[in-house]
């Protein structure tokens, strides 16, 4: 009977080991990774804890995957995926990111199968009980190598942040803010709580959600209909200012026309 990190006995799946997966040929392997559950147990997921929680996720998914699409980088983007390391619990985060990986729709990440681990994770929390993500999650994600963990306590309008000092290390250090923001080296960018919400930054320039660029695109349009609207009137006021202006020309000409054909007849009967 297997053990869970806090050393009780469970019989969840479970990932083969090193060794194990070492052992077995491509079909066994086939077979193991086609039998692994693609979903976690009510018993191994905190309780839902409604909108805050799938808003604030969902929103930083939404950010990130925009972002490395524009950035034309191979990052896999997921939520709440079970994840099996070799021959431990499995486990389901908020949000993974992993990079240069093919970002192909998944039930589960099995890192045998893969050939890696996840590079970054990150944990909403918004009620209850915070020991799983603040104290319980922080040991096992150091000891499985995720090389950075943030926390998103949205209740308290606050971020945490842990990265691995190296590639072998087995426990986080703190990750210290500058001016708010949390440098993600793994992402490349920064983490700031701004205004209730969580912001993602690049330099400069705040990533914005899908709701957020919907707007802005729906308000980049709208401004450039009314500027499209505007010039389309001036260019009617200026058909009609010249058509007004060649019937004038057009007018002067008759009459310059029938005054120099008045004067040659009166010339002609003078003579």
């Amino acid at each position: 009977m297997a053990r869970d990190e806090e050393g009780r006995e469970d019989a969840y799946p479970r990932a083969p080991s090193r060794e194990e997966w070492a052992r077995m040929s491509e079909a066994e392997r086939a077979r193991v990774v086609e039998e692994l559950p693609g979903e976690v147990t009510w018993d191994e997921m905190a309780m839902p804890e409604g909108d805050l929680h799938s808003q604030a996720k969902m929103g930083a998914l939404q950010a990130l995957k925009g972002y490395f699409s524009r950035q034309r980088r191979r990052v896999y983007l997921g939520t709440e995926l079970p994840v099996y390391y070799p021959a431990e619990r499995r486990f389901a985060p908020d949000l993974v990111a992993v990079l240069d990986a093919d970002p192909h729709p998944r039930q589960k990440w099995v890192v045998s199968q893969e050939g890696k681990g996840l590079d970054w994770v990150m944990e909403v929390h918004v009620g209850g009980d915070r020991k799983k993500d603040a104290e319980y999650n922080v040991r096992r994600y150091a000891r499985v190598g995720i090389p950075e963990y943030f926390i998103y306590d949205r209740a308290r309008q606050r971020l945490e942040a842990y990265r691995l000092p190296s590639a072998d290390a087995k426990a986080y250090v703190p990750i210290a803010p500058a001016q708010g923001r949390y440098a993600s080296q793994v992402l490349g960018l920064e983490l700031q709580v701004e205004e209730g919400r969580l912001r993602f930054w690049a330099g400069h320039a705040m990533l914005l959600e899908y709701e957020e660029l919907i707007d802005r695109m729906e308000t980049l349009v709208a401004g450039l209909q009314q500027r499209a609207d505007e010039e389309a009137r001036q260019l009617e006021d200026t058909e009609r200012r010249l058509a007004e202006e060649t019937r004038r020309r057009e007018e002067l000409e008759r009459r310059l026309a029938d005054s120099q054909a008045e004067l040659e007849r009166l010339r002609q009967h003078e003579g």
